[in-house]
């Protein structure tokens, strides 16, 4: 006598591992067991490092070559907290906006050609004061300490404050939807869909000079974010099947990299101002020489020549990459 449970039993586990391997073949090579290399699942992605550059990032590469090529003495520039005041956060996403313009606005000064002084984090910096003031750091010189010198630290003549002051939604919004097909309920349906919003993004920065605290410029800067929705479907019936098809697609301008660009923008400004250039045409005045600068980073080589320094290379997305540099492609 043939035992139903047991046929139907074993058919479920069939068709359950079928589901399984159909599965872990549409997902990619998955192993409960650790492979040969220790992992897993090998992470998908191949995409190179590349230059995070904005509309204004040319702008201050050229300012800060047509400052040093004109003899003038760039300021010692200093970056405070620039902090989120909008108060956005989502229940489980966290911060709408980044909590890093501090470190955008570094950023843009060593683009400008500034020399920048650590007053950020100097946690490192004052811990290593301690040890050095109780003669636990010694140097390469044997059984010495290291000593603290008096004015070894330079001082500032600049620093920049401020925040993130604005995010709001949905500025304006616009969409529509269409349905298009006959009465005849087994004719070719179709349905179209499309959406755009605008939000925007705001900060008020403040330079002050350090030694008497006088606000010698202030900025407020705001840009707005497009993002749009796009969806298409079709539904037929055809030789007794049902086919219901739809594609689509959304796609929004980064808030992060928007909010970059308003830092880089403000920061432009107010450099201009400290060099006393008026507009833009000091670009074309630094062609042909801006290959020796570079969008992530203006700094000179440490302990080498200048003919050897790295910075127009930065922005080349295959340097370094073992499979898109000549220079290591084959050496794995």
């Amino acid at each position: 006598m043939i035992n139903l449970n047991t046929l139907f039993s074993a058919a479920c586990t069939k068709a359950s591992g079928a589901v399984l391997a159909s599965a872990m073949l549409a997902t990619g090579c998955v192993s409960p067991i650790a492979g040969p290399s220790g992992q897993y699942a090998s992470p998908i992605g191949n995409a190179p490092v590349t230059a995070n550059p904005t509309p204004y990032s040319e702008g201050l590469v050229c300012m800060g070559h047509f400052a040093r090529s004109s003899g003038y003495r760039a300021p010692r520039i200093a970056v405070g907290r620039i902090l989120d005041y909008t108060g956005k956060a989502d229940i489980e996403g966290g911060r709408r906006v980044t909590q890093g313009a501090s470190l955008m606005a570094i950023s843009a000064f060593a683009k400008s050609g500034a020399r920048l002084v650590e007053r950020f984090d100097t946690s490192v910096s004052e811990l290593e004061l301690k040890y050095a003031n109780n003669k636990l750091i010694g140097d390469d010189v044997p059984e010495d300490f290291r000593k603290i010198t008096a004015g070894s630290i330079p001082g500032s003549d600049y620093y920049l404050v401020g925040g993130i002051t604005e995010l709001n939604y949905n500025i304006r919004s616009v969409g529509g939807d269409a349905f298009i097909g006959d009465l005849d309920p087994t004719d070719t349906k179709g349905s179209i869909g499309a959406k755009l919003y605008v939000i925007n993004v705001g900060l008020d920065l403040r330079m002050v000079e350090t030694e008497t605290l006088e606000v010698v410029d202030v900025i407020s800067y705001q840009k707005q974010i497009i993002g749009r929705e796009i969806s298409l479907g079709v539904f037929d019936f055809a030789n007794g099947n049902v086919f219901d098809v739809g594609v689509g697609g959304r796609a929004q301008e980064p808030i992060q990299l928007a909010i970059r660009s308003v830092v880089e923008r403000a920061v432009l400004e107010m450099m201009a101002n400290l060099y006393a250039i008026p507009s833009g045409d000091v670009c074309s005045q630094t062609e042909g020489a801006i290959s020796t600068n570079s969008v992530t980073g203006d700094f000179v080589p440490r302990g080498a020549p200048l003919e050897e320094y790295n910075g127009p290379s930065r922005a080349i997305a295959a340097n370094w990459h073992d499979r898109r540099d000549p220079t290591l492609r084959g050496r794995n």
